[in-house]
């Protein structure tokens, strides 16, 4: 329910937080005191159009606040729930409105959109009154309200979900027919490809390791002739090394004549030659790693421009190649057997559309069983409402080929306000005045079956004399029992039936504002003598809202 709202420099209110309880509240108060703007104030917390006119006059901007107490397994807070939105406690609804136009939507005091406001506050609050294109006289909500009615949502679920997968189903069957046809089409394309891929025998990684083999060899190549020279200049005729090795031989033996004397050439060119015959082993063994097949050569690059070749004439990668044989593959298979999978998949659609058709006309049973319920519900509310020569009507459109999600149904409320003439759509047919009877009667006959858990009814109770106001209070009350009721009215016998009572007034001369009270049993008897006898309040007009405050609470 809607547990409190706070306005800030809307219009004509400058400050005002009110705490809602459940049951039925009221508010009253004379015209203009800023009744419709409190509503208004609401609505913009609840996702409708802003606009710069409604920040308060020399404010920069405007604020509504509202906070929701709901149950955790209400629909609003699964909304929350998809849309990744914190959702610890109450549901808390603020908008910002500023005097150049902008608007700041908040939800649980995260940034977000003003349609996820407006879905969640549907879910919340249902606004009712004379001009009320939502809720109840929303044609596309009917349906639904109607299986809320008759209580085989669970019903309609299933019909839902059997028409999901009959669509799954049709789906692939369509995909495979498709693919069927198209390699049909392509049969020996795909034949004379397969075996040309299944020669070539693709792997993953190979163009991989063919360019690194290729890139080697190709490099040990380049270097080849070098190390060759390099051997040559160690290995060859004119090698250096056995002249190095005699001198060393010859001073070895004279350095014993010199004592001393030849010691270090002695040792520096012994190592010498030790470091010189490490750089001959290892010019011999980079010669040996530099061999390479020339044929090998040849065999990995014509391999890899083969691959390369493939992939540019299938257009795609050489490592998706084999994949693409794979697939080729399975359309051949598709194609080879396609006609009895194909069987199998029109056998499939087919029984999931007679599982569909028996789940669909199951629920238009039910639903034109709930429709002559609804009906009889309604017409028993009309009389007290002084709509006793009025009719409701449910009206149910089947098209059993015209298969949907919501079955085959198309329903719509209709009414016919006097004997003798056409009945149709009770939006188009019902002056304002019977439309906001309808409404309650429909609303009350409805319950809380299908319904917000707050519903706000502005003056429906406008046009209309005492009796039928005070059958509409009692349907208020009624209402109230089971969902949380606000209503805006002018007549005291609605008044009268309120839980709480709340009174609008306006103050001040230079800047006017708009303020809300909740009023105590005496302040109660006196408002509603205002209502009842206008700006001069007589004891008789007092004595007259003590017997419907009487009246009420012994109802």
């Amino acid at each position: 329910m809607l547990a409190r709202l706070s306005i800030r420099d809307i219009v004509l209110i400058e400050r005002l937080d009110i705490d809602f309880a459940a049951g039925l509240s009221v508010l009253t108060g004379e015209t203009g005191a800023g009744k419709s703007i409190l509503l208004d104030a609401l609505s913009l917390a609840l996702g409708a159009r802003g606009d710069a006119s409604l920040v308060r006059h020399g404010a920069g901007q405007g604020q509504v606040t509202a906070v929701f107490d709901v149950p955790r397994n209400h629909p609003a807070r699964a909304i929350l729930t998809e849309n990744a939105i914190e959702d610890d406690g109450d549901i808390i609804l603020r908008r910002i409105q500023t005097s150049d136009g902008r608007t700041r939507v908040f939800v649980n005091d995260q940034p977000s959109s003003v349609t996820l406001m407006r879905d969640i506050g549907r879910a919340l609050v249902e606004l009712h009154g004379q001009h009320d294109e939502r809720a109840l006289v929303d044609p596309a909500a009917h349906r639904d309200l109607l299986d809320a009615f008759g209580g085989h949502v669970g019903e309609a679920d299933n019909c839902a979900g059997a028409w999901r997968f009959w669509r799954d189903c049709e789906q692939q069957l369509g995909l495979h027919r498709a693919r069927v046809d198209a390699a049909a089409r392509e049969a020996d394309y795909l034949r004379a490809s397969v075996a040309e891929l299944s020669r070539l025998d693709p792997q993953p990684g190979e163009e991989t390791e063919l360019a690194e083999i290729r890139t080697a060899m190709m490099r040990a190549e380049k270097v080849a002739s070098e190390v060759q020279d390099a051997q040559d200049v160690f290995s060859g005729q004119n090698s250096p090394l056995p002249q190095l090795a005699s001198l060393l031989r010859r001073l070895q033996r004279k350095s014993s004549e010199a004592p001393g004397l030849l010691d270090e050439v002695v040792k520096s060119l012994d190592e010498a030659l030790i470091h010189l015959d490490a750089a001959q082993s290892a010019t011999d063994a980079a010669l040996r790693a530099t061999e390479f097949d020339a044929q090998k050569l040849e065999r990995a690059e014509e391999r890899l421009f083969a691959l390369r070749a493939a992939a540019r004439k299938f257009s795609v990668t050489v490592d998706d190649l084999a994949k693409t044989r794979d697939t080729m593959v399975a359309d051949l298979a598709d194609l080879d057997a396609g006609e009895e999978k194909l069987a199998a998949l029109e056998k499939q659609a087919g029984a999931a559309r007679d599982s569909y058709d028996r789940a669909a006309k199951r629920l238009t049973e039910l639903r034109t069983t709930a429709a002559s319920a609804l009906c009889k519900a309604v017409m028993a509310e009309l009389p007290a409402l002084k709509l006793d020569r009025a009719e409701f009507l449910v009206e149910i459109s089947t098209e059993p080929d015209n298969r949907t999600e919501a079955g085959v149904d198309q329903v719509e409320f209709w009414v016919r306000t006097n004997p003798g003439t056409r009945a149709g759509p009770m939006m188009k047919v019902a002056s304002g005045g019977e439309l906001s009877r309808f409404l309650l009667a429909l609303k009350v006959a409805l319950a809380d079956r299908g319904s917000a858990p707050t519903l706000v009814f502005d003056e429906i109770d406008t046009g209309v004399g005492g009796a039928v106001a005070d059958a509409i209070g009692q349907r208020l009350a009624r209402l109230s029992s089971r969902v949380q009721v606000l209503s805006v009215t002018h007549a005291p016998q609605v008044a009268a039936r309120a839980t709480t009572h709340f009174l609008i007034s306006k103050s001040g001369k230079k800047s006017v504002s708009t303020s809300i009270a909740e009023i105590d049993a005496a302040g109660r008897q006196e408002e509603l003598a205002r209502m009842l006898a206008g700006a001069t309040i007589t004891d008789e007009a007092r004595a007259a809202a003590a017997r419907l405050l009487g009246e009420s609470a012994g109802a």
